[in-house]
């Protein structure tokens, strides 16, 4: 009796949060969304989505070329801006510029795309500076932006909604692109839960593996290459040529694996934005789901070891 009750209250429970997640807000050709990253990827993506559903999209581009190609794929509507995340300057301008266009009315959405994942490699063969290069994109840059913006989406009791991944969850290979990718989401913990009192929502998106370009194989392995040339030779001894070898090959393997459909990702975006319930975090993919978030919630021995089926092994390490 008590098992079919609470089978029936969670039927209720799954049926209200899918009537409220399909209800969107109100009045869209009025609001503005900055995406930052657009010249290709989600962001590009996003933005056409957006402008087809009559939003006011606020397009920031890295490259003159990635802007004129959005404008010319896109409605007199969306305006484009050069915007580099890891320059304070730049991204001062750019503030004054969105400012000049929101008005009074505030920035409904900003979406923090924008990102690299180049260098990566083991840890011990990259230096400082090839950590800060990503730090500075996916993690510090992000922040800023946010920084900057914020009065402007307080105003309109709007939304952040901050591109981290599957790896900011399970740390599957070295370099700063997991690291930040944590730091993303402890930062968007934080500033939900203080963002709240203001009608402000949060989200977090969480991809899993996807063919956006960020990680083309040829590149890639180039840069394993390159890295791996620079190690003393004490340290090539210790892995062994063969190790360079495979881990270039996972790591093409893992690409071929990954989805073309990016509307997994720039869908879970707009719901977060439009949406009149958005979901705290969305993940998208086939692995995300399957994969990565189960294994972040087993113990550290579990995932170690399945993790470990996907990793060479050095030439003086323990099998």
């Amino acid at each position: 009796m008590w098992l079919y009750v609470v089978a029936a209250l969670l039927g209720l429970l799954l049926l209200r949060r899918w009537h409220r997640e399909r209800q969107t807000v109100p009045q869209l050709s009025e609001k503005h969304v900055l995406i930052t990253g657009c010249d290709s990827g989600f962001g590009n993506l996003l933005a056409r989505q957006l402008d087809a559903r009559g939003m006011r999209v606020l397009a920031a581009c890295l490259t003159d070329a990635g802007a004129e190609q959005l404008r010319a794929a896109t409605s007199e509507r969306l305006q484009t801006v050069l915007l580099d995340v890891t320059c304070s300057k730049s991204i001062a301008d750019v503030t004054a510029w969105v400012r000049q266009r929101v008005g009074d009315q505030g920035l409904w959405g900003l979406v923090n795309n924008a990102g690299i994942a180049i260098p990566t490699a083991p840890n011990e063969w990259l230096t400082k500076e090839d950590f800060v290069k990503v730090l500075d994109v996916n993690l510090l840059g992000l922040v800023e932006v946010t920084l900057s913006l914020l009065p402007l989406v307080r105003r309109a009791r709007g939304r952040v909604v901050n591109v981290a991944s599957v790896m900011g969850r399970v740390s599957c290979f070295g370099g700063g692109y997991c690291i930040s990718k944590f730091g993303v989401e402890a930062f968007s913990d934080s500033l939900r839960r203080e963002l709240r009192p203001f009608g402000v929502r949060v989200s977090i998106i969480e991809p899993g593996g996807f063919q956006t370009g960020m990680m083309e194989p040829a590149p890639l392995v180039k840069g394993f290459v390159r890295l791996w040339e620079r190690l003393p030779a004490e340290a090539q001894a210790a892995y062994g040529r063969s190790y360079l070898d495979k881990y270039a090959k996972s790591s093409t393997l893992l690409h071929r694996l990954s989805s073309s459909r990016l509307s997994h990702v720039t869908d879970a975006m707009t719901h977060a934005l439009l949406s009149r319930c958005p979901r705290s975090r969305y993940a998208a993919g086939w692995d995300a789901w399957l994969l990565f978030l189960p294994l972040s919630y087993c113990p550290a021995w579990l995932s170690d070891t399945i993790l470990g089926f996907f990793l060479p092994i050095p030439a003086r390490g323990t099998p």
